[in-house]
């Protein structure tokens, strides 16, 4: 039996860690423990360079046409979520993408993308502390979590700002595979943080 495949979203003015997050915890994962047979790839519009928010430059795996088949999509935020709000592309393939028991997943105000989409509507959800308002706008019946890290709502997981996306991907190993396997990723990627300040 294959393993999961697992989307992550680049756009221009993405924030870094929104999807570096995810992706070192996830494509640890994979690297590590090629007996669990995941994949980890991301995805864009097109094949060019994606400027970041803070001025990283990163080429995509893949493209929508050319992507293949996955099974969790993770939408990162950052300043360039405001392009995305109210856009028919983004809104179909979140729609598109929930019709084909996608797991969806979002970091920071990628959140509020999938609201715009309707995919968070009558659930329990969070996204970055100042964007809570602007979250519960987007939908119909929102429960906004302002103290959780990240909301596993069953067919959709959003996380906090920026840095829970590491919290939320570790999260994504357990339910996906075991706690012991989120466990000992934590420990290889040595993620136990007692913020300085």
């Amino acid at each position: 039996m294959s393993g999961p495949s697992i989307a992550i979203v680049l756009f221009p003015d993405v924030e870094e860690l929104d999807w570096v997050g995810p992706w070192e915890v996830l494509a640890s994962w994979a690297r590590v423990w090629p007996v669990d047979d995941v994949s980890v790839f991301t995805v864009a519009d097109d094949d060019g360079v994606v400027r970041c928010a803070n001025g990283a430059r990163v080429l995509p795996d893949h493209t929508w046409e050319t992507a293949p088949a996955f099974d969790v999509l993770v939408w990162p935020g950052g300043p360039g979520v405001s392009g995305q709000l109210g856009q028919d592309a983004a809104r179909t393939r979140l729609r598109e993408a929930r019709q084909a028991d996608v797991l969806l997943t979002s970091v920071c105000t990628g959140a509020l993308v999938l609201a715009d989409a309707g995919i968070l509507d009558g659930l329990p959800a969070t996204t970055y502390w100042a964007s809570l308002e602007q979250l519960t706008s987007l939908g119909t019946g929102i429960e906004a979590r302002p103290d959780d890290r990240f909301v596993d709502a069953g067919a959709v997981i959003t996380a906090a700002g920026v840095s829970a996306g590491i919290d939320m991907a570790l999260h994504l190993v357990r339910r996906l595979h075991s706690a012991e396997r989120a466990r000992e990723v934590r420990r290889h990627i040595q993620y136990d943080p007692e913020p300085p300040v």
